[in-house]
């Protein structure tokens, strides 16, 4: 069933008006017509069943008929802590971490990021968290992970975590597979990417000191980009219920 994102919702019976992307995707992409069922979420987490009572000018309405939780959306919650890559790459990580189950995206920036905050990055962000809505409408998500403004690393204070995951070339044994065996029981889970030049030394230990615990990948460097999301499916594929 076709799915569409409207902000407000409310309970079974209301009408709902869909406009703008949404609508048009519904009247002129789709060509659908009253009386079809679609699928309406707000990112709570929730599906709301509707039906289509008419198309007119660049509107759709719709009444909702039931609700019901999504069983997409995953049991454990993973933050992506991923340092800001070269352009291009962000947009690319947030669509496939969604897609894998991601929790949220937290853009860093770290000694070594070729790209640099500059208290301008508004637009950056609501492209950011564009991306993260049609990625989670796509894979069949009724939530919407967030994409939150940048942050320095050295900022982060990661209380509440139950696990911090750091992706190390440099550390040969400690393996990702091996730490979540280690661990009797995990919910909340942060994962931190660095970037194209990996972290600096300082960084490292900052982290450590901060309960983060270093892991290899494998015997293979991945890239910042593939880093994250060989990550998440193996955390997924380990521990999602």
């Amino acid at each position: 069933m076709r799915r569409f994102y409207a902000k407000s919702i409310k309970a079974s019976g209301d009408t709902v008006i869909l406009s703008g992307d949404e609508a048009r995707h519904i009247k002129t992409v789709l060509r659908m017509r009253p009386g079809e069922e679609v699928l309406l979420i707000n990112g709570s987490g929730t599906e709301y069943l509707s039906i289509i009572t008419s198309i007119a000018g660049d509107t759709v309405e719709l009444i909702i008929t039931g609700r019901r939780r999504s069983t997409a959306d995953p049991s454990i919650r993973v933050t992506l802590f991923q340092c800001l890559p070269k352009q291009g790459k962000m947009e690319t990580i947030i669509q496939k971490c969604v897609e894998l189950g991601v929790y949220s995206v937290v853009p860093t920036s770290s000694e070594r990021c070729v790209v640099r905050l500059d208290g301008n990055e508004e637009d950056k962000l609501a492209r950011w968290n564009k991306v993260s809505v049609e990625a989670a409408k796509q894979c069949g998500r009724a939530s919407f992970p967030e994409i939150s403004a940048p942050v320095e690393l050295s900022s982060i204070d990661f209380t509440g975590y139950d696990l911090i995951l750091v992706a190390y070339e440099n550390e040969k044994d400690r393996t990702l597979k091996r730490v979540l065996k280690e661990k009797n029981y995990v919910q909340n889970i942060a994962i931190v990417i660095g970037p194209e030049g990996g972290f600096d030394p300082k960084e490292v230990d900052a982290l450590k000191e901060k309960g983060g615990v270093m892991i290899s990948l494998g015997r293979r460097i991945l890239r910042t980009e593939t880093a994250g999301m060989a990550m998440l499916a193996q955390i997924m594929y380990e521990l999602e219920q």
